[in-house]
């Protein structure tokens, strides 16, 4: 047993090891190497996967994408079951695809898309099903610049049909941002990330992960024309 303790832990070192190489831009790994540093076997830890996310991204970003998980084997891999190292709530905006941003694959990322990254009922039990069920370790709410529902409720003009439902999550975030300098439209973006994570933390099953240091809350933005995403809370 002790053994097996050992080799577990010098396989995690190995995998931070590696990530952190990758985070530098100092290695850039294969497609089969991709596969084993996002694989739902090893990343259990939230800090762990928080580094491969942010790595995937910064392949992407650097125009150096590896594209794991993506073969007709990992297809079978997950036909039955699955088991995502991560679950991002994002922007329904077509610009923002999570598998491709963070260059993960099929089964790496629980994703739930709503316009303006909310957290309405229907959102948070999808999440919670994510963290409860499938125990991902990571719980990301990356909102991004430019967004068109967060323009929306700044603006807070009269939209068609039930386009306004979301603009009525947002206006708090839209209100907590009012008197910051520079863009009203920028502010509002990262207001409403710190906003929705808050929303997050009325959930007893997120809370009470959290509070046993198995999940990680982390608000980020993604940048349209860089294709970064950075951490900023």
């Amino acid at each position: 047993m002790k053994t097996e303790i050992d080799r577990r832990q010098l396989l995690h070192l190995g995998i931070m090891s590696s990530i952190g190489l990758l985070s530098q831009g100092l290695i850039r790994p294969t497609s089969a190497e991709a596969a084993t540093l996002t694989s739902e076997d090893l990343l259990t830890d939230p800090d762990t996967a928080l580094q491969a996310l942010m790595a995937g991204n910064q392949r992407f970003s650097q125009h150096h994408p590896t594209f794991p998980h993506q073969a007709q084997s990992r297809l079978q891999e997950v036909s039955q079951a699955q088991h995502p190292f991560a679950t991002i709530l994002s922007c329904a905006d077509s610009r923002v695809p999570v598998e491709i941003l963070f260059d993960q694959g099929v089964g790496d990322i629980f994703d739930v898309r709503v316009a303006g990254n909310i957290v309405t009922p229907e959102v948070m039990g999808s999440l919670e099903y994510a963290i409860e069920l499938l125990e991902t370790p990571i719980l990301m709410v990356l909102g991004h610049e430019r967004c068109g529902a967060v323009t929306a409720a700044v603006q807070n003009k009269p939209l068609p049909g039930d386009i306004g439902t979301f603009v009525q999550a947002i206006l708090p975030a839209v209100a907590a941002s009012k008197g910051q300098a520079g863009d009203p439209v920028e502010n509002a973006v990262q207001q409403n990330i710190k906003y929705q994570l808050e929303q997050l933390k009325r959930s007893e099953l997120i809370t009470h992960r959290l509070e046993a240091g198995t999940l990680k809350l982390v608000g980020s933005r993604y940048d349209l024309d860089t294709g970064k995403v950075s951490i900023i809370t």
